[in-house]
């Protein structure tokens, strides 16, 4: 799917056919339901998953938690803003699916 389509699909009340786990999870986040975000983040049980999970405690403001997760993947807690994050993570999710 590309990025646009992705975007356009937030006006629908459930996410595309088709996605991984953690690009549901962005598409949850997107809509402003977290719960959901993170059920999916979670279910996704591996390193693409824990790195949405990192995104989505960075955005609930849970800073040490997001840490862990950020670590997970050899990453550190960014410094770019949460929508530039979310931005970069979904096209390069959607890219690799």
């Amino acid at each position: 799917m590309e990025y646009d389509s992705f975007k356009g699909s937030l006006a629908a009340a459930e996410p595309p056919a088709g996605l991984s786990l953690a690009v549901q999870a962005l598409w949850w986040e997107a809509k402003g339901d977290w719960d959901k975000a993170h059920e999916c983040a979670q279910a996704q049980d591996d390193l693409v998953g824990a790195r949405v999970h990192a995104y989505l405690h960075r955005r609930e403001g849970d800073a040490t938690n997001a840490r862990y997760w950020y670590r997970q993947n050899g990453e550190t807690l960014p410094d770019t803003p949460l929508e530039v994050e979310w931005e970069t993570l979904a096209r390069r999710l959607l890219t690799e699916a």
